[in-house]
C-alpha cells in the first residue's frame, strides 16, 4: 500500500533543524569563550558543545534511514511518533550535556531506544517484504 509520508518528512526537517541548532550553539559558545576554529579544546563548555554537535550527526546517520525505511514498511504515523521521541531525546541530551556531562544520559537513552525500535522495525519490514514477494 502506497502512503504519503508527510509526517516523516516534517520530522526529518525538524531533526535537521535540531542539528543546525547544535552547530549554531557551537559557534555561539566558541565566540563567548574566545575559542576560534580550528581549535577543538579549551573551555569545557566548548568541548561539550562540540560533542553534542558531533554526537547528533553520528546518530542522524542511523536515525534518518531507519525512520524512512520504517515508514515505508509500516506506518508514517508510528515512524513520525518515534521520530518525535528521538527529537525530544536529542534535545534533552543537548541541554543536559551543556549543563554537565553526566546529565546527558536520560536524553541519550531516549533517542537510542527510538533509533533501535526504528532500526529493528525497518529490518523486520524489509525481511517480511522479501519473504512475501519471494525474493528480490
Amino acid at each position: 500500500m502506497v502512503q504519503p509520508h508527510n509526517l516523516v518528512a516534517l520530522i526529518t526537517i525538524v531533526a535537521l533543524l535540531v542539528y543546525l541548532g547544535t552547530a549554531l550553539n557551537v559557534a555561539g559558545v566558541r565566540r563567548r569563550h574566545g575559542v576560534a576554529p580550528p581549535a577543538m579544546t579549551g573551555a569545557p563548555e566548548v568541548e561539550r558543545a562540540l560533542r553534542v554537535q558531533s554526537n547528533t550527526l553520528e546518530w542522524l546517520a542511523m536515525f534518518l534511514p531507519a525512520l524512512w525505511i520504517f515508514a515505508i514498511y509500516w506506518s508514517d504515523y508510528v515512524a513520525a511518533g518515534l521520530g518525535l521521541v528521538w527529537i525530544v531525546g536529542r534535545l534533552l541530551y543537548w541541554f543536559g550535556y551543556m549543563k554537565e556531562a553526566k546529565a546527558r544520559y536520560p536524553g541519550f537513552g531516549i533517542q537510542t531506544a527510538a533509533t533501535f525500535i526504528l532500526m529493528i522495525g525497518a529490518l523486520v519490514g524489509a525481511v517480511r517484504a522479501l519473504l512475501v514477494t519471494g525474493g528480490v
